[in-house]
């Protein structure tokens, strides 16, 4: 999960405010009432109707060739009453901005943004990779190296549960985590991939003056 938070850049909220979904369809359905009456911030609109919260981001991304971005909501950090709306914007050639969208879930639930809450995530995705997959199902016998740290896995997590009920009046409602995994290792003990992660480390983005005239 850490690994997921950190799979992307955050776009945050600047201005306060909460909105409530009356209920209907159209474009006035949903009421925004900002913590300050200024005419100037930047708030999200009622563009689509049906309880949708629209920002039209005043950025215009580009990406090399060949990448989109995937535009979603912050990793992991579900919201009440609200959900995050996805996105793929082809933005190694698009000349125009694009939109983060939230879908009100409840009718008359008023719902908080805060100012710096995260309210967007973008992730460039090389285009048609995901098309390059070929899934397939296989019978986990078809594999027998695999099949044996599968089954050495198994029975560590019984052995662990039988050792947490041992020690207890009653049974443990989950099996302590093992952690072997985040260590980059089988439950075994042999390594696994070599290039294991626990965590990323994104660039920052940097502001540029004008290019050469």
């Amino acid at each position: 999960m850490l690994i997921a938070n950190q799979s992307g850049w955050v776009l945050r909220n600047p201005c306060a405010f909460t909105a409530t979904w009356i209920g209907r369809d159209d474009r006035m359905d949903v009421m925004i009432e900002p913590d300050k009456r200024d005419p100037g911030q930047f708030l999200p609109s009622s563009h689509f109707g049906h309880g949708i919260l629209t920002w039209h981001l005043p950025i215009l991304f580009r990406t090399p060739p060949g990448y989109n971005l995937l535009v979603r909501g912050p990793a992991n950090n579900p919201k009440d009453a609200v959900s995050a709306l996805e996105g793929v914007v082809e933005t190694d050639w698009s000349s125009t901005s694009f939109s983060m969208n939230w879908k009100l879930t409840r009718r008359l639930m008023p719902v908080r943004f805060e100012v710096d809450e995260p309210i967007c995530m973008i992730v460039p995705q090389r285009r048609t990779e995901l098309e390059e997959f070929a899934p397939e199902l296989l019978r986990i016998e078809s594999d027998d190296g695999l099949r044996r740290k599968h089954e050495f896995f198994l029975r560590a997590r019984e052995e662990a549960w039988l050792v947490q009920l041992a020690a207890s009046d009653t049974a443990p409602e989950r099996v302590s985590w093992q952690g072997d995994y985040m260590r980059g290792r089988h439950p075994d003990g042999e390594a696994g991939a070599d290039d294991h992660q626990t965590r990323r480390h994104l660039r920052s983005f940097v502001e540029r003056g004008e290019g050469p005239s």
